[in-house]
């Protein structure tokens, strides 16, 4: 090396505590102050979480703040939407078992796989060919719709490399069209129950099946009872479990699809650890040897953890590349949602009446 390479050589600053610590008590504040609001009795009828609070203000607070204290506050935002959510999502797995595959039974998971893997490739195709979306808002869409809503979004992002307004507005899609779920499958329940009966069970599982978030899922079940309503949540648990071996297999297609390289010199197949974190962490949950103290505390973790990288989302989304996506998502986005109302309950009747 030269003396003048040496002279302009400029390593890369680290990044120090100084210089995260805006960042995350800006986020920590917004997920602090979501988390309170989403205790309200009629925000939480209405299933609306935390996390979907969380980007909201964020989204709010991102736009209105000055640009010296946003870009004062970039690397700590950055760390909490990229790792502190990865951290998220592996807790996230505390809150299933393997257990509740057996409530559903095989009828459920083949109904479950049969909606993700259908409403998935409904989202790859419409989204390019009919909606002029880029692949990775598709994906994105498109996970949310078939798994778990925000968090899949949130979940799928670091696979596929999405941009923070990319991320925004497939989580403003998704939870948008699954706060109408909330009001419209009960209607359609009653609707159907004075044409034909229909069982709270079939109806909880078409729920719990179908509909984008947990939360939109509990308030959606209670509506026709508990019976209707413990199904449906089940239901939703295997779901989101599918979750970890669709991030596996999403992160391979990704690789196999990226035209960089010949193929002998390709990048290898990523694996999400987290994906695998969240399946050991259900594992362990199986076991039923945590103290029920420690999972409510990990719960609630877990739950800080998600805010805080919702609201690092939000805060770092600006509207106006939002408002450059047109309404091109908002199509895909109800194209999912049609689907996953006449073709979920297609999948159901097939498949329960395969299994009967």
């Amino acid at each position: 090396m030269t003396a003048a390479s040496r002279t302009f050589a400029t390593p890369a600053a680290p990044i120090t505590a100084a210089r995260l610590l805006p960042g995350l008590l800006l986020a920590a504040a917004v997920a602090t102050a979501a988390t309170t609001f989403a205790r309200a009795d009629w925000l939480q009828s209405h299933g609306l979480s935390a996390l979907t609070l969380a980007i909201a203000l964020g989204l709010v607070a991102g736009n209105l703040l000055p640009a010296p204290a946003l870009a004062a506050s970039a690397e700590g935002l950055n760390l909490a939407r990229q790792r502190l959510l990865r951290a998220g999502i592996v807790l996230y797995g505390l809150r299933l078992t393997v257990q509740d595959i057996g409530h559903v039974g095989l009828a459920g998971i083949a109904i479950d796989a049969a909606v993700i893997a259908s409403t998935f490739a409904l989202a790859c195709t419409l989204g390019p060919r009919v909606f002029g979306l880029d692949r990775t808002t598709s994906i994105l869409i498109g996970a949310g719709s078939s798994i778990c809503g925000a968090a899949a979004v949130l979940a799928t992002e670091p696979v596929v490399r999405g941009r923070p307004e990319q991320v925004a507005v497939a989580v403003a899609t998704v939870v948008g069209f699954g706060s109408v779920a909330i009001f419209l499958y009960p209607a359609l329940y009653h609707l159907a129950a004075a044409v034909h009966p229909v069982s709270p069970t079939a109806y909880g599982l078409w729920a719990g099946s179908t509909i984008h978030e947990v939360a939109q899922v509990v308030a959606a079940g209670h509506a026709a009872g508990d019976a209707a309503a413990d199904t449906a949540v089940i239901a939703k648990m295997v779901r989101v479990m599918m979750l970890a071996p669709f991030l596996v297999a999403l992160s391979a297609w990704v690789a196999r699809r990226r035209p960089t390289a010949p193929a002998p010199l390709r990048p290898p197949i990523t694996i999400p650890w987290f994906a695998l974190g969240f399946v050991a962490l259900a594992g362990l949950r199986s076991l039923d040897v945590l103290p029920r103290a420690a999972l409510a505390i990990a719960g609630d973790v877990d739950l800080a953890l998600l805010a805080v990288a919702m609201a690092a989302l939000g805060l770092t989304t600006r509207i106006a590349a939002m408002k450059a996506a047109g309404l091109a998502p908002l199509g895909l986005g109800a194209a999912l949602a049609a689907w996953l109302v006449a073709g979920g309950a297609a999948i159901n009747a097939v498949v329960t009446a395969l299994a009967g």
